[in-house]
């Protein structure tokens, strides 16, 4: 299973819709996500402030903002 982590704030929207988008998306079960709150952590909300929010495998950005199903399809085909 490949853990994916979700860079996110509490009052962002499209933290929230792509969390929905992940927690239906059909490869689901291939996959896990990690919630991570940005601003908890000084370093991350420099590294990607205004880009929240931001899916990552590892150091890896597979998308931000809104979820890309194919870029995460063709991600997830290399595991």
């Amino acid at each position: 299973m490949v853990r994916l982590k979700l860079l996110s704030r509490s009052y962002c929207h499209l933290c929230d819709d792509m969390l929905a988008a992940l927690e239906r998306h059909p490869a689901r079960p291939r996959f896990e996500v990690a919630v991570v709150d940005v601003d908890a952590d000084s370093a991350l909300e420099e590294r990607y402030g205004i880009l929240v929010p931001v899916l990552l495998h590892e150091e890896v950005e597979i998308c931000h903002y809104h979820l890309d199903a194919t870029r995460l399809e063709a991600y997830l085909a290399g595991f």
